[in-house]
């Protein structure tokens, strides 16, 4: 089975305010995308095992005319609070490249 950082193009996290994180999966071709984009790992359950949160709270988005994937998961601490780690929510993407799609 592939892992996400074989399968993607491009992947990133970034900030979507300052009370969420989003994921991008680009994925090279449109056979790629159909192919991983309904993965069970890329689904809310699973994004919540790996970050820690509420399945019920994770957005998972499939856009098959751009070949991303977008999923988005709520920050354990709003950005710039005294124990931020990753302000700009930059480094979130790193432990979703060895997940097996």
């Amino acid at each position: 089975m592939p892992k996400v950082a074989d399968a993607c193009s491009h992947v990133r996290s970034k900030n979507a305010g300052p009370f969420w994180i989003t994921l991008d999966l680009w994925f090279p071709d449109r056979a790629a995308f159909d192919r991983h984009a309904a993965s069970p790992a890329l689904q809310p359950q699973a994004i919540a095992a790996l970050y820690g949160v509420e399945p019920a709270q994770v957005k998972h988005f499939a856009i098959p005319e751009l070949l991303v994937v977008k999923v988005s998961y709520p920050r354990a601490r709003p950005q710039g609070g005294a124990c931020e780690r990753d302000m700009h929510g930059g480094q979130q993407y790193v432990r979703l490249l060895e997940v097996e799609l």
